[in-house]
């Protein structure tokens, strides 16, 4: 299998991020985590696909904690071509609930830890004049989704951050783009309102609930070189719920 170089992705440890792991390994390329939890069972995946893997602890909202993490990311496994933005939290309140400070980590780790990524990764991207990166949003940003009103903030910033570095990074060969997933079937997310599991499907054009490997395709094809003149674009993947 040719050498695809090394995607780095944010909270695949688990969930969402650890299947788009494993199907990055299974394309070709190697793979590099940041979470705040050990990678351990990421790792076997994507080695059991023959790749290689590099984790490390790291507070995706600390500016010296991600440069240094691109730093050790290049000396272990180098030839960084895409990043993938994926880690994200998603407290279920309601605005008058949401006080400053959980409005600050949610903003901090959703969006600020999608630039500081990006701010990270983009030199080396930049020397090669070639790379991809996936920010993740949510369709809850079109959707009429109450008690998320931190959430839905952050993942609109995302998709306007998204946006204007696109403009700044194509002459560099680099592409930006977002994956907007809808309700996933994820543990972290079955634990905060599963009865929202029970409904939501029937709203679909597909109507199941989406499963992580439902994603992947989607961000295999948008850090591809068939997605070379994709680029500022938002796709949702939720089953049809949202039509843009």
């Amino acid at each position: 299998m040719i050498n695809k170089g090394t995607a780095v992705i944010t909270g695949a440890a688990n969930g969402i991020g650890q299947a788009y792991a494993v199907r990055l390994a299974q394309d070709g390329f190697d793979i590099a985590v940041a979470d705040v939890v050990d990678a351990d069972k990421t790792k076997a995946l994507v080695e059991a696909a023959g790749r290689k893997f590099f984790a490390a602890i790291i507070d995706v909202t600390s500016p010296e904690a991600t440069l240094s993490f691109a730093k050790q990311v290049q000396e272990n496994l180098g030839n960084i071509t895409a990043l993938v933005n994926n880690a994200g939290i998603y407290p279920w309140k309601s605005f008058a609930e949401t006080d400053f400070q959980t409005w600050r980590n949610v903003i901090g780790v959703n969006l600020d830890g999608t630039f500081l990524m990006s701010k990270a990764f983009v030199p080396y991207m930049i020397e090669k004049k070639y790379g991809r990166i996936v920010n993740v949003a949510s369709t809850t940003f079109f959707l009429n989704a109450p008690q998320m009103t931190a959430y839905i903030a952050s993942k609109g910033g995302v998709i306007g951050f998204t946006r204007a570095l696109a403009s700044e990074v194509g002459v560099d060969g680099i592409n930006v783009n977002v994956i907007a997933p809808g309700l996933t079937n994820t543990k972290s997310m079955r634990d905060e309102n599963a009865e929202i599991y029970e409904f939501l499907p029937k709203m679909q054009a597909i109507p199941r609930v989406i499963e992580p490997e439902d994603l992947v395709g989607v961000v295999s094809f948008l850090v591809s070189k068939d997605s070379a003149f994709v680029t500022g674009q938002t796709i949702a993947a939720d089953g049809g719920q949202v039509r843009n």
